[in-house]
């Protein structure tokens, strides 16, 4: 009988130990919450999202929560959960730039440190450790320099617009906007489709049915790119290089620079969705009680012309598959 209590003493406690053991493992991880746009929003942003997914895992340290939203309250509220729940970092790529100055300072408050991904938001950068991030502005400035070179004799523009006060919106649009004041562009229709496909393919069938001209179509991303084709294609409108219809997007999924490649479509502008490693590095640097040595760093991008983009262009730059 005491062979038999002393057994399961030992058991007991092995038990024990193990446990202790994994409680002690599981709170050496750094607490992390990440603050995202759904993977569904577009190609770039499942490549951006699988890219944390590969660097912030438990075996590189970490223990993880994550929250999808295209609304910014949501985000909000989500943040504000984060640093109630204790984590020792915050990472944002913002659905809109304005409304974070509260969420921010509370994290600020708590020890919580933040860092900026994708996007910048309107904040004092004293409230932040960091932003890694890609230059909208220049994306657009970028794109509307290329159609400039175009030198058609007139630009009949359709634009459609991403999610309204995002920072990618406001960056693509802004280039576009001042050629539109200036009058040397003409704006025929200009709408947000939210970054979706369906959405903007009906803001092109509304254009085309009501027999307005145009011979641009700019869109902010991809996804919508492609769903402008689709109704210009059952339309019987032709598209690409040399056709009726210039057509410019963002984010250079291989998809849509296959399409450059094929001459459907001329222009796709990079926006490049890998900023999770950078930040990694950077925490490393924080835990290790350095300091950081850039407070914002800028994605190098560029942007793709169907009449020059190759095979390798699209192996190498391209996104997904």
């Amino acid at each position: 009988m005491k062979k038999l209590i002393s057994v399961v003493l030992i058991l007991a406690m092995a038990s024990g130990l193990v446990a202790c053991s994994a409680l002690t493992s599981k709170s050496k991880l750094i607490k992390v919450g990440i603050v995202n746009n759904p993977p569904a929003e577009s190609g770039y942003r499942a490549a951006n999202v699988a890219d944390f997914e590969k660097v912030f895992t438990e075996e590189n340290g970490y223990d993880v929560s994550t929250y999808y939203s295209l609304k910014n309250d949501e985000q909000l509220n989500a943040a504000g959960q984060f640093i109630t729940d204790g984590v020792d970092y915050l990472l944002i790529s913002a659905a809109a730039t304005d409304g974070w100055e509260s969420v921010l300072s509370s994290a600020k408050e708590a020890g919580v440190k933040v860092f900026l991904f994708d996007r910048m938001l309107n904040a004092d950068e004293s409230l932040y450790e960091a932003a890694v991030v890609s230059d909208m502005a220049q994306e657009g400035i970028t794109a509307v320099e290329w159609l400039k070179s175009q030198k058609l004799d007139s630009y009949k523009v359709v634009h459609i617009q991403g999610a309204m006060g995002s920072d990618a919106q406001i960056g693509r649009t802004a280039a576009l906007e001042a050629e539109f004041a200036a009058g040397t562009m003409t704006k025929v229709a200009q709408q947000t489709a939210t970054w979706d496909e369906a959405e903007a393919k009906k803001i092109v069938e509304a254009v085309i049915n009501s027999g307005e001209e145009f011979n641009v179509i700019y869109a902010e991303n991809d996804g919508m790119a492609k769903g402008a084709v689709a109704a210009l294609d059952e339309a019987g409108i032709t598209h690409g290089v040399g056709k009726e219809v210039i057509i410019m997007g963002f984010d250079c999924n291989k998809w849509a620079l296959r399409e450059l490649l094929a001459g459907n479509w001329n222009y796709d502008g990079q926006c490049s969705p890998f900023q999770a490693s950078v930040i990694h590095e950077m925490i490393q640097k924080l835990e290790a009680g350095e300091k950081l040595a850039e407070k914002k760093v800028i994605s190098k991008e560029r942007g793709f012309d169907a009449t020059t983009i190759t095979q390798a262009d699209i192996d190498t730059y391209g996104l997904g598959e």
